[in-house]
């Protein structure tokens, strides 16, 4: 069956992270019924098609009311339709959610928790500006456990002057939880971030390469392999809504800031909430070369690789004598090495 996913874009927190440059904005008071109906305006432009993954992202999307969700989720599920195997997923921060909304939010459809923790210690959560501590986050980490069987959590590392030591004390404590997926992202200063503008610099790249294959040998030895570049889970733990994206298939950009790819169409909504409310929808054509090439800087993301077709021999040859790819010629699939994965970057202008 033909992959379709919606992506839905909650813009609010509870405060703004310093190292945060997603479309998100700290409001603890708005009004829910202009987002729904901006929520079902972009929804009745999307194609009927059947919908195999739904991800609600931020933002902090687990401060959203239970009406609202419930509103959402009922017209989806009307007018396009569940695949009997529909993954919903929802964020969560620790301060923004208890046991009894897990359990509602469960009893609505969600099937799959991803909750920001980012750090599993105190000093650096106050670094990264987390408003909540760790033990609010032990104890949210095992109430969603009992709730969700299929969940994650996040965490940031490659902090300044971060040891490997303690990185390997924190990526133990997360492997305790014994959870079935687990995203972990390097640091990264980006341009007009709090952290940007302070002048705080990452890890410099030696440690940085070397905190990466502590990781990745730490989750390889716990059997929660690497299945994406700062992604690991179980054996069918994958997130299905991520690998709509790295996998090239269609996905629905829903709410203020979301992306979209509907074939050779690309969308993007305005970031701020108002253009949103007001304009709707920016759709771009694509060239087949300009997919295309999306389509490898996504796909090689995957340790499984993805198809050769349409890149020149030359290419991925001179990719496989630098140690960055695995090449099968004769079944025309690519995958990056380990090598490749820490190259990841310099591999995708090699090849397209």
């Amino acid at each position: 069956m033909e992959k379709f996913g919606i992506y839905i874009h909650w813009p609010f927190c509870l405060s703004k992270c310093p190292y945060c440059d997603f479309a998100s904005l700290p409001c603890r008071s708005f009004d829910e019924s202009l987002l729904l109906q901006g929520y079902l305006r972009d929804l009745k432009n999307l194609p009927k098609k059947q919908v195999s993954s739904i991800f609600f992202g931020g933002g902090t999307p687990s401060m959203m009311s239970l009406r609202l969700l419930e509103d959402l989720l009922s017209y989806i599920q009307k007018e396009f339709g569940f695949s009997s195997d529909i993954e919903i997923s929802l964020e969560a921060n620790p301060d923004a959610i208890d046991l009894q909304k897990m359990q509602d939010f469960k009893s609505l459809g969600i099937n799959r928790l991803s909750m920001g923790v980012q750090a599993l210690n105190e000093t650096d959560l106050k670094f990264l500006g987390r408003i909540h501590d760790l033990k609010t986050a032990l104890i949210r980490i095992e109430q969603m456990k009992k709730v969700f069987q299929n969940c994650s959590i996040d965490l940031i590392y490659a902090r300044p002057n971060q040891k490997i030591a303690e990185w390997e004390k924190e990526l133990n404590m997360a492997l305790s939880f014994d959870l079935p997926h687990l995203s972990l992202y390097q640091l990264t200063i980006e341009e007009g971030t709090q952290f940007y503008k302070k002048g705080i610099e990452s890890c410099d790249d030696e440690l940085a390469r070397e905190l990466y294959l502590t990781t990745l040998m730490e989750m390889e030895k716990n059997a929660i392999p690497l299945y994406e570049v700062s992604n690991f889970a179980k054996s069918g733990f994958e997130c299905k809504h991520n690998m709509l994206y790295w996998e090239g298939d269609d996905y629905a950009g829903v709410g203020p800031a979301a992306h979209g790819r509907l074939g050779l169409v690309a969308t993007e909504n305005p970031t701020n909430v108002a253009d949103w409310l007001k304009f709707g929808s920016i759709q771009t054509p694509l060239s087949a070369q300009e997919r295309f090439e999306e389509k490898i800087m996504m796909g090689l993301r995957l340790k499984k690789g993805m198809s050769s077709a349409g890149i020149h021999p030359d290419k991925l040859n001179k990719a496989v004598q630098m140690g960055w790819l695995f090449y099968n010629e004769r079944d025309a699939w690519m995958a990056p090495t380990q090598e490749g994965m820490l190259m990841l970057n310099q591999l995708i202008v090699m090849l397209i």
